[in-house]
């Protein structure tokens, strides 16, 4: 009827305009178009839908509806299409177009409309967009609305999504709001108050006068977001924190009423009155106590009844009590009281709800350093949990007790840990065969069980350990004398056992080598010994040559210790046939190996016992300060220091990174930072280092130099003997200044390795004009890839004032090129509680450089471990490294 009136106003006013007649036509289109579904009917229709592509077609053509009746500015269902958007939101599809009818409906002046308008201002905008800046005076209104629910609304989107431009303008009505006496809107307001903190923290004292009542309010909504007001006061501010802890009585006061009240339903959870406020509570009196004396007194007792009082039996106990304990393990509590929350979280321990045993191995671990003894009263529980069948449990109850291994229960916890590595996943055996390796070595009762455990984490996790055992392992049973002859036959019964286990062949190899002689000759007291023939030990070692099993290094070792056998058995030929064999191995590594050792028998055969004689006792460096002396029974060699031979400074990788882009380009190598062992200072030391750091085995031999003539020797040790050269070049040569800035001055000085000829050696003078001294220097440089670089440690990081000294450091430069040398290097330091640093370019160096980087080089490729057991036997009283 209403259509039909309306057409005919039109056949009877022909007068009308054709703006008028257009509106008419739109207002019968709207009259005409049906009502869209609501909310209930979108989301039955949706699920009804069986696939996903079904569900995206309804989803695109709601979409398509909704967009229509927004461009068509349809007041009447507008909030029905913004709450269906906010569904199709919620599933995870776009509705970034109906920001702006959001903003419409806050605008209302109906509460439904408001309601669903913030509810999708909280979703669909955030402060990224400029969009939530058009609300602002909205919610300032709606603020000083004159019904709560409005003002609750307006707190509670600030409070989610409030910028910090908006935070700075509302920040004076949240603070009113705190104020009111309405308790709806006391706590709504302190929850925004914290979100304002949160983005403005310089706002916060605007709050402070209105927190002064918050804790004499009786509501518990209010308490409760009061103390999460204060918690995030004192976190954010130090001052407030120490303002503050003059409310730990009053906070007290709150928390023991909690517990000592009778059933209130409105706040009761399963028996214990309001747990979330009593958590919350607990957490400020942990911050408000943590290094303060009187306030954790004040709480002591407080704690103590929270403890003792508090139901274990549901989870909402369980939660109070963690609580407890970690307020208990943060501030200055009585050791009583810290023995109580261990045995409470011993307790978790044996609760069958994973989430708490795993929150409770997690607190034993943090707090096993402080309190040692009490953790370890729940030992044989935390052990139990190794056989959890939770992953997460397991690794905690691993990390625990590897914490818990002391000298006294070593051997008790090794057992248990041994067995959880024989039954222990895969991913768990590299970790604990570390954590035994570690834990033995500091608390082994003696060398025998200490080689003991050892294998027998090689023999069960032998290919998940990690890379440095075998040489530990070396190391200790080169060091134990006494146990040589039972260590070489434990390992050989665990080759004849199994040879899939690389790093127990490995070792098991260098053992037999060394000391086979001992297992032949069955000298074993320590248990009964085995008969072994001289032709069964070397088929051990041959299968290992052939065994599809090992490894290229595995096979290495095995070649190695034939080798050494040639000297201690009696079959040298059969010895010669295998290593001859491998001289044409397709493993470059094994065939290098092989024809130095033919070159042995060939050529050396005169020095073949002394080079493959015993290793000696291992002995360690005691490090101190910037450079190590070699020790000798206890005590230090003072002779022994080499300033040249520094080791060199351990770099982060982050400084390391930075070398590379100090040159540009692609023909750029970073320092190699490389420490050679430390070489005492005697008549032969020069031949200790006679290759230096450098891989001669590759490439072909550089001509030598035009200016200079090299003669090359006949066979590689007549070189030992040969006399030094450049000095004359060297002594020649004028100091360069590198770098004069800022009263930083860095000179160059020159010479040649005379251990290496092939090494020019760069020393930096670095001294200091200004009258404050320089700290932190470090030095670092950078040359082309066709050179190679090592930068040693330098004689100090602090430049004195006033060039009252100076630091040195030692550069060492191979041009095997013969290249013009050119560095860029980087200067950091502190001068004047200001850090500077700077890059510079050196391009000016002699180019008699390069004539000094060209020296005689050796006609054979020998090995490392060759050449350290060559220099042992010419020079017997000195230190070396040769290990394979």
């Amino acid at each position: 009827m209403v259509t039909s009136s309306l057409t005919a106003t039109r056949f009877v006013s022909p007068s009308v305009s054709k703006r008028e007649d257009s509106n008419f036509l739109l207002v019968s289109l709207r009259l005409r178009m049906p009502a869209p579904i609501r909310l209930r009917e979108l989301i039955r229709t949706i699920r009804t839908a069986r696939t996903q592509a079904e569900e995206r077609e309804m989803i695109q053509k709601e979409c398509a509806a909704i967009r229509s009746s927004f461009r068509e500015e349809d007041n009447t269902y507008r909030c029905r299409n913004v709450a269906k958007l906010l569904y199709m939101h919620m599933l995870g599809y776009p509705a970034h177009f109906g920001q702006l009818e959001c903003l419409k409906l806050i605008a209302s002046q109906k509460f439904t409309d408001k309601r669903i308008g913030y509810l999708g201002a909280m979703l669909l905008l955030d402060e990224r967009q400029d969009v939530h800046l058009l609300m602002t005076n909205c919610i300032k209104n709606d603020l000083n609305h004159s019904t709560q629910y409005v003002q609750g609304l307006a707190l509670c989107t600030l409070g989610c999504m409030g910028s910090s431009e908006m935070c700075r303008d509302l920040a004076g009505e949240v603070e009113k709001l705190l104020k009111t006496s309405n308790s709806y809107l006391r706590k709504k307001a302190a929850l925004c108050a914290v979100h304002v903190i949160r983005k403005v923290p310089e706002l916060m004292e605007m709050f402070l006068p209105a927190t002064k009542n918050l804790l004499s309010e009786k509501n518990h909504g209010v308490l409760h977001t009061s103390v999460v007001l204060l918690t995030e006061m004192c976190e954010r501010s130090p001052d407030m924190l120490s303002h503050f802890r003059k409310l730990v009585p009053q906070l007290v006061r709150i928390l023991k009423n909690l517990i000592m009240s009778g059933y209130s339903p409105e706040h009761d959870v399963s028996g214990i009155s309001d747990p979330f406020l009593q958590v919350r509570i607990l957490r400020l009196l942990r911050i408000l106590g943590r290094s303060d004396d009187d306030s954790s007194e004040a709480m002591n007792d407080i704690l103590a009844q929270v403890a003792t009082n508090t139901e274990t039996s549901k989870n909402v106990g369980n939660a109070i009590l963690y609580e407890t304990v970690l307020t208990i393990m943060d501030i200055k509590s009585e050791s009583g009281l810290r023995v109580l929350a261990i045995n409470i979280l011993g307790r978790f321990l044996l609760n069958n709800d994973k989430n708490i045993r795993y929150v409770a191995l997690t607190s034993l671990l943090k707090t096993v350093q402080t309190d040692h003894n009490a953790v370890q009263r729940h030992r044989s529980t935390i052990v139990d949990c190794l056989k959890d069948l939770d992953v997460s449990i397991k690794r905690r109850a691993m990390e625990l007790s590897f914490a818990l291994v002391n000298g006294n229960n070593i051997r008790g916890m090794m057992k248990e840990l041994l067995y959880f590595l024989d039954s222990c996943d895969p991913d768990f055996k590299a970790d604990c065969a570390s954590g035994v390796f570690l834990a033995a070595e500091k608390y082994a009762p003696s060398k025998r069980w200490h080689i003991d455990t050892i294998m027998r984490v090689l023999t069960t996790a032998g290919s998940y350990v990690r890379d440095d055992s075998v040489p530990n392992l070396i190391q200790l049973i080169t060091n134990s004398v006494e146990m040589h002859a039972y260590t070489v036959q434990r390992l050989y019964k665990a080759l004849l056992d199994d040879i899939s286990q690389q790093p127990l062949v490995q070792v098991s190899s260098w053992c037999i080598g060394e000391y086979g002689d001992l297992l032949v000759s069955g000298q074993c007291e320590e248990e009964e010994p085995i008969q072994v023939t001289e032709d069964e030990v070397l088929d051990v070692l041959e299968g290992l040559l052939v065994s599809n099993l090992s490894s290229p290094v595995t096979r290495g070792y095995s070649l190695t210790a034939i080798m050494k056998l040639s000297t201690r058995f009696s079959g040298v030929n059969r010895i010669k046939k295998v290593v001859s064999i491998y001289g044409s191995s397709i493993d470059v590594e094994l065939q290098q190996r092989a024809v130095e050792y033919n070159a042995l028998f060939k050529k050396y055969d005169h020095m073949r016992p002394a080079l493959l004689e015993r290793m000696p006792v291992m002995e360690k460096t005691a490090t101190n300060g910037p450079t190590e002396i070699a020790q000798t029974n206890g005590e230090a060699e003072p002779s022994a220091l080499d300033s040249k031979n520094l080791p060199a400074v351990t770099q982060p990788t982050s400084q390391a990174n930075d070398l590379l882009d100090l040159l540009g380009g692609n023909d750029v190598v970073p320092v190699i930072q490389t420490a050679p062992p430390t070489k005492p200072a005697s008549a032969g030391g020069e031949l200790l280092d006679l290759l230096g750091d450098l891989s001669l085995s590759g490439g072909p031999t550089p001509a030598p130099a035009p200016p200079v003539s090299i003669p090359q020797p006949a066979f590689l040790l007549d070189s030992l003997t040969s006399p030094p050269l450049f000095n004359d070049i060297t002594a020649a040569i004028p100091p360069m200044t590198a770098y004069n800035k800022n009263g930083l001055k860095i000179e160059f000085t020159f010479e040649r390795s005379n251990p290496n000829p092939n090494i020019a050696v760069i020393t930096i003078h670095a001294s200091n004009t200004t009258e404050a001294e320089m700290t932190d220097f470090v030095f670092q440089a950078a040359v082309p890839k066709t050179f190679q670089l090592q930068l040693l440690s330098p004689s100090s990081n602090i430049i004195p004032a006033l060039n009252q000294g100076t630091v040195t450091q030692v550069i060492k430069v191979l041009n095997p090129q013969k290249q013009q040398l050119r560095m860029r290097i980087k200067l950091t330091y502190n001068h004047k509680g200001s850090s500077v640093q700077d890059l510079a370019e050196v391009n000016n160096f002699p180019p008699v450089l390069a004539v000094m980087a060209c020296g005689p080089r050796p006609s054979l490729p020998f090995s490392r471990e060759l050449w350290g057991r060559i220099q042992f036997a010419l020079l017997p009283g000195l230190p070396h490294a040769g290990s394979p």
